[in-house]
């Protein structure tokens, strides 16, 4: 197999660059390339992995041109060479390690937990089935950053768009039945570059490992919005 990996170590490189390796791959997936090539061609090849099975979303990187996760990513799928970059617009810190510390920071400040106001239950606050059928397609989300780092309009600007990632997640407790903090929430994206600098293009849908639609959470929160200027 094929690979042109990006490599940057800013403690020794004045300039990134792509660098070529042939390896036997020990598996189906592209984490296995990468995880064999580290062991046997150069160790000091860096990048996230954890879980190997789409669950932590730790090792996304752009493959091909196309965010997405090297562990459920298979091999035969893919033209070679196999060009691998770090995930775009962000700061690397190391071959295909990107630091994603705004990417969380934006992740908090959507408040990412129930808020309610209410007495505290006895036991629980309860749902119907309906709805928590509500948050299918809202709650997967895993954080990976492919569906943010994919988006032209979190490019141009990334402090002051909140992305993809975290508008579905302040949507998906904007739609829980159990949290009464829904008007304190779209007070606080009711603005012109938090929310409203999404322009539909929908690479976030595109690429998400877990097939989530955040473009359609990001619609939802505007309908909101315009919902309580009526």
């Amino acid at each position: 197999m094929r690979l042109r990996i990006y490599r940057y170590d800013p403690e020794r490189d004045a300039e990134p660059y792509l660098q070529a390796f042939q390896v036997e791959p020990s598996g189906p997936m592209l984490l296995d390339a990468l995880e064999g090539l580290k062991e046997e061609a150069d160790p000091s090849l860096t990048f996230r992995r954890s879980c190997r099975e789409g669950v932590c979303g730790s090792d996304g990187m752009n493959i091909n041109g196309r965010n997405g996760l090297a562990c459920i990513t298979p091999i035969e799928e893919l033209r070679e060479p196999v060009t691998l970059r770090p995930l775009p617009g962000q700061p690397v810190v190391k071959d295909l390690v990107v630091d994603l510390t705004r990417f969380y920071e934006q992740y908090r400040s959507v408040q990412p937990y129930l808020k309610n106001d209410e007495p505290r239950p006895e036991h629980e606050r309860l749902q119907s089935p309906e709805e928590r059928a509500q948050l299918d397609g809202l709650y997967e989300c895993i954080l990976c950053a492919c569906c943010s780092t994919a988006c032209p309009s979190y490019w141009w600007n990334p402090d002051r768009f909140l992305g993809p990632a975290a508008l579905l997640q302040a949507f998906r407790f904007i739609n829980d039945s159990r949290d009464t903090g829904e008007g304190q929430r779209l007070d606080e994206l009711d603005d012109a570059f938090k929310l409203f600098r999404c322009r539909t293009i929908m690479n976030c849908a595109e690429v998400c490992p877990k097939g989530l639609n955040p473009t359609a959470a990001i619609g939802e929160i505007k309908k909101a919005l315009y919902k309580r200027q009526i």
